[in-house]
């Protein structure tokens, strides 16, 4: 019988599609493959049956094993290269919060030892033969901030001897031989006798306060920064590998190129490639806090500049004092150590007392109206960019799927099978999380030791600077070694010794205040996460 127009029409659409569907080609694939820096060797011209898959789920495909194999470990490179990248743009920002700060503190340093000449002066020789045991204490102080193992309180105590050695010398008679070892004995009457009053104690008390909570922070901040260092280098595992492959690169396997992975899909791939490291999460936010909370306390009063700025002026304030008192101290002196001098000699007398004092008069420390302004602008800079921090190791799998699957539909976006929707659940944050996870098989009793051992760092850093916050020397020589390559975690290469300081890893930048730009901008941790370009995961 003759067919009519409409059987042959559709017997010829029926033999088109099915010649479609055995002969699909792989052009598309396979410009995308050498694309990859890949050749086309072995890569076939139609699709094949795909037993051989592993990683990618069974069925028609274009790719080979080789080629399966290929792009698993081309997935794992660039998961890796954008971790670290991520890892490398929030190191960069704990340089630049280091940089900053380091550069006003050492700057308020040196305008508080500028300003000794103009404050002690008026102390005449006592001054201008002394020069050196007042600089020794700004060098000393210096040292101990770039982390010197000085013992602060012994030093300020030494200095405060030396003070009240010269300072009796320069008073007695010039008739009046006094040997070193009666002004051995002068120097330990300051404890009993106060003959500075309360200033030496009140100025310990604030001084070492000010610099441990310097020190330490800024070695909180260059602990924080090697901890994210070395954890953004460590190894993705095989099983991660695999899930990545299936994730980025099955889906143009199977000619779903253009299909975006579903987003929940991501985030199982991610959190569980990524588990270890959200185990950071609570000991990071920990000294994150703690870090906000020892820069919080920069301008707490007695603030930081007005600390080091005060520091001529209370020396200055214990001299006047003790040169005001200085005939009821001798007499009690004498008391002690004896009477001075040879046969012949006689005390000052409370005349030439009164002469040598007279001159003198009190000085009161005043720092700039601007200084004030520029310590809140610090600390603002530096709490605001570091609450930028607190998320990092969680919004860190968030970060990378905004890229990975970036305009995914939530009913027509690959969902590791298919085109689809994703059922499974999206699994918590961190290692213990992730036993039911569908995506990525893990061994949650296996940590990774590399990751614990930086917790344990992020730990002992946040007791520090819980210790500083009390006032309390830290000596950071028992640091341990894996923390920046040597015992303090502040000198370089490795080169420390204990009787010179180390070095801060990055050199002070004295060109002016860096970030002291608008603290108003508010960014998220995914600013850190920006160059994470993908050019790796575009399709």
């Amino acid at each position: 019988p003759a067919r009519t127009d409409s059987d042959s029409s559709s017997s010829l659409s029926s033999s088109s599609s099915s010649s479609s569907s055995a002969d699909r080609s792989c052009a598309d694939l396979r410009q995308f493959y050498t694309g990859k820096g890949f050749t086309l060797a072995g890569v076939p011209q139609n699709e094949i049956s795909g037993e051989h898959l592993r990683m990618c789920p069974q069925g028609p495909t274009c790719c080979t094993s080789v080629m399966e194999e290929n792009l698993a470990g081309l997935s794992a490179r660039e998961t890796e290269a954008l971790i670290r990248e991520a890892g490398r743009s929030l190191q960069a920002s704990f340089h630049a919060l280091h940089r900053s700060f380091d550069t006003y503190f050492t700057e308020l340093h040196s305008q508080s030892e500028r300003a000794l000449q103009e404050k002690l002066s008026p102390l005449g020789p006592l001054y201008s033969q002394n020069t050196r045991l007042f600089g020794d204490l700004y060098t000393d102080l210096r040292q101990y901030y770039r982390g010197s193992a000085l013992n602060l309180d012994e030093t300020l105590s030494e200095f405060w001897s030396r003070l009240l050695e010269r300072t009796f010398k320069s008073s007695a008679p010039s008739d009046v031989a006094l040997s070193e070892d009666y002004l051995e004995c002068v120097a330990k009457q300051q404890e009993t006798l106060r003959p500075f009053a309360d200033v030496p104690r009140d100025m310990k008390t604030k001084v070492v306060r000010a610099f441990v909570t310097a020190r330490s922070f800024v070695q909180g901040l260059i602990v924080s920064g090697e901890v994210v260092r070395k954890v953004s280098q460590v190894a993705l595992s095989p099983e991660c590998v695999k899930a990545l492959m299936k994730l980025v690169y099955c889906p143009h396997c199977r000619g779903l190129a253009s299909v975006a992975p579903c987003s929940n899909y991501c985030s199982n791939v991610m959190k569980g490639c990524l588990a270890n490291q959200a185990d950071l999460n609570s000991e990071w936010q920990n000294l994150i806090d703690t870090m906000i909370q020892v820069a919080s306390s920069f301008s707490t009063e007695p603030s930081l500049d007005v600390v080091l700025s005060s520091i001529p002026s209370r020396i200055y304030e214990a001299v006047y004092y003790l040169k005001e008192n200085m005939d009821s101290f001798t007499a009690k002196v004498y008391q002690t150590c004896g009477t001075p001098g040879e046969s012949g000699t006689g005390t000052p007398t409370v005349q030439e007392q009164r002469k040598k004092s007279s001159s003198l008069t009190a000085s009161e420390s005043k720092p700039s109206p601007s200084a004030g302004i520029r310590l809140e602008m610090q600390v603002s800079i530096l709490t605001t960019k570091l609450r930028e921090m607190r998320q990092y190791w969680i919004e860190l799998p968030v970060a990378l799927c905004g890229k990975v699957a970036e305009g995914s539909s939530p009913d027509k976006c690959w969902n590791g099978m298919s085109k689809g929707r994703y059922l499974p659940e999206v699994m918590g944050d961190g290692l213990a999380s992730q036993i039911n996870n569908p995506e990525v098989e893990l061994d949650i009793t296996k940590p990774d030791m590399s990751v614990r051992q930086q917790i344990m760092q992020l730990k002992i850093m946040s007791n520090r600077l819980k210790n500083a916050l009390e006032g309390n020397d830290v000596d950071f020589q028992d640091a341990s070694d894996d923390i920046s390559g040597s015992g303090s975690g502040m000198c370089v290469s490795g080169q420390c010794t204990r009787s010179r300081p180390g070095l801060f890893p990055y050199p002070p930048d004295n060109k002016g205040v860096r970030g002291a730009a608008t603290p108003k901008l508010r960014l998220s941790t995914v600013v850190f996460l920006l160059p994470l370009a993908v050019p790796l995961l575009q399709r």
